[in-house]
């Protein structure tokens, strides 16, 4: 069965055959319409469109207010995508998000009638206030681009990207994130307070949903499809490749860590480092672009050892920022 949101179409000969400044020049338009919304996070926009670029999956972690769910909606109206938020709550259940097959009198049938997931960026609103068994719901989408019902598959639309917001564990009626959960988000960032001037300019200004009302798109999702594929041509040198896996190996011995990065953590971390470097303009990717995506793309898939007792997020860190660069 074809799936419920067309597929467009994946040919863009404006981009395909761009040359770097060019795929750089495009993405700067969608930064420059984001960050007249978002006011002094320049650099976590720029890590969520790297994530995006590469084809993974977002989940920002904070305090309410700070400006999560803006973002989500703010890249959606700036890339021109299919949006659809869902807001998780403790009875939410998976055919809440995935849909259901339902009686049609008429036929005497069976109707599927798709669920918000059938979206081209879906927002998971406070992912962790649903239960374990709703949040596996999103496992199969998140990674094989595709939902299973009643024993039939349907593919998801293209771009698929789920941008999830999560509340600090420690506030009231949350639920911790399975690590198998966990571990199909390629980045988690947090986007914390803004600076005097930002959040100066945020007061004296417009409301942010009037100006999100108002944006148009900078870029098409066929244009953006069209970078995604051109993801592959971004070159990763051998010296790279020993630097980002002497990180997995530290991981893994590491003292600090219960457990160490796994293969899928290093894939990772090489498509976020080639996306880094084409919003850098560049078709190979620095040690640099390791360095800048690293944090984000490692911090959720590292656990302290029972015996770290310094759980700061810079402490945990340090032995993978020690890694010597080539």
């Amino acid at each position: 069965m074809t799936a419920p949101v067309p597929k467009p179409s994946l040919h863009h000969p404006a981009i395909d055959g761009a040359a770097p400044a060019e795929r750089k020049a495009a993405l700067d338009q969608v930064i420059a319409a984001a960050c007249g919304i978002i006011l002094g996070k320049e650099r976590e926009l720029r890590l969520a469109l790297a994530c995006l670029i590469a084809r993974g999956h977002l989940l920002i972690e904070d305090l309410p207010g700070v400006g999560k769910t803006t973002l989500a909606h703010v890249l959606a109206r700036a890339l021109g995508l299919q949006f659809r938020r869902v807001q998780f709550t403790s009875d939410l259940l998976p055919a809440d998000i995935l849909g259901a097959s339902i009686y049609d009198r008429d036929n005497g049938g069976f109707t599927f009638h798709p669920g918000p997931i059938f979206a081209q960026l879906v927002l998971a609103d406070e992912i962790n206030r649903a239960t374990p068994k709703t949040q596996s719901a999103l496992l199969e989408a998140m990674e094989e681009y595709q939902v299973t019902v009643e024993g039939r598959t349907y593919a998801l639309p293209e771009p698929f990207f789920v941008l999830a917001t999560q509340n600090p564990s420690h506030q009231i009626g949350t639920f911790a994130l399975p690590e198998s959960q966990l571990d199909r988000f390629l980045m988690r960032l947090e986007l914390g307070y803004p600076d005097t001037q930002a959040e100066r300019a945020l007061l004296r200004g417009r409301d942010r949903r009037e100006l999100i009302a108002n944006m148009t798109a900078a870029m098409s999702p066929t244009t953006l499809i069209a970078i995604q594929q051109n993801l592959s041509t971004v070159h990763v040198s051998e010296a790279l490749l020993d630097y980002i896996q002497a990180i997995l190996h530290t991981s893994r011995l590491s003292p600090h860590y219960r457990e160490g990065l796994s293969p899928r953590a290093g894939l990772g971390l090489v498509r976020a480092a080639q996306a880094w470097a084409i919003l850098a303009g560049r078709g190979y990717v620095m040690p640099e672009d390791v360095q800048a995506v690293l944090p984000a793309v490692v911090r959720h898939r590292l656990q302290p050892a029972a015996d770290f007792t310094d759980h700061s997020s810079d402490e945990l860190f340090k032995p993978l920022a020690a890694v010597p660069i080539p």
